[in-house]
């Protein structure tokens, strides 16, 4: 019989907890996604009921919403990446003046609480007059998701071997050639975990979007407004349909990533 020890038990028990607190409320959404709907309220467990997935619209303004927030999100996310990925390369590759004022200043987003940084951004849309809706927000979130995609960015290309690049000019390889088929394949698993990583934090803002959305609702303002009387079943439904997608997509990449190395394997 194999002796019992504290210390070994403590991590598995403590990672097992934490792993229960952090599923819990993700568990919640899926449950009362399938809530039997009586009345306007989604706060007590009335039934099991498929209603909901088979009609996640049912709610008002819950797709719109949504639609709004996937819009948002890409746009942003489009544009904070060209932008990010470009003074990422300049910060790293190029000497100029100004560049260390300019990498201090691009934590400064970050290092900002929400709070401050969306008041002061509602403050200079209101004294330049121009109306809140999508574009302010988009403004908004591509100002935050640089920074963001700067970091990332930077961090791959510090890390670039230059003789890969050198080989190709010294095969007579144009600039624009060695961009295109050597640096920016080198530097697209930075880049595109930098875009999802700024597709989520758009998505999911909630702060910044309030200050700077003016009439135009957001999913995060649509939960937060409906939050008083239980947040509807079919924004539920969306919400488990956002969690079980990314899921997917990180069980994708997992095997994608599992079956390159084994294919490495094979051939080394």
């Amino acid at each position: 019989m194999r002796n019992f020890s504290l210390g070994k038990a403590f991590v598995p028990v403590v990672g097992t907890i934490a792993l229960i607190y952090l599923l819990l409320p993700i568990a919640h959404v899926v449950l009362f996604s399938f809530n039997e709907k009586r009345g306007r309220n989604n706060i007590i467990w009335n039934g099991f009921s498929l209603e909901n997935w088979q009609n996640p619209c049912g709610a008002p303004q819950v797709c719109t919403a949504f639609g709004n927030s996937i819009l948002v999100g890409v746009v942003a996310t489009v544009i904070a990446t060209v932008l990010g990925t470009m003074i990422a390369i300049a910060l790293v590759r190029y000497k100029f003046k100004g560049r260390s004022t300019v990498s201090l200043l691009l934590f400064t987003p970050m290092a900002t609480p929400e709070v401050v940084l969306g008041a002061g951004l509602a403050a200079q849309f209101l004294l330049a007059g121009v109306e809140k809706g999508l574009g302010t927000i988009i403004l908004a979130h591509t100002m935050f998701c640089i920074s963001y995609v700067v970091v990332a960015v930077k961090a791959r290309v510090a890390s670039l071997n230059p003789a890969i690049e050198e080989a190709g000019r010294d095969l007579y390889a144009s600039p624009g050639q060695v961009f295109w088929r050597i640096t920016l394949p080198m530097l697209s698993p930075g880049i595109i975990g930098a875009a999802l990583l700024s597709f989520a934090l758009s998505f999911d803002d909630f702060i910044i979007t309030n200050f700077n959305s003016g009439t135009a609702t957001t999913f995060p303002k649509f939960i937060y407004v409906s939050a008083l009387k239980g947040v509807p079943a079919q924004a539920n439904v969306l919400a488990s349909i956002v969690f079980f997608g990314a899921l997917a997509l990180v069980i994708i990449v997992q095997m994608v990533n599992i079956n390159k190395k084994k294919r490495l394997a094979r051939t080394a």
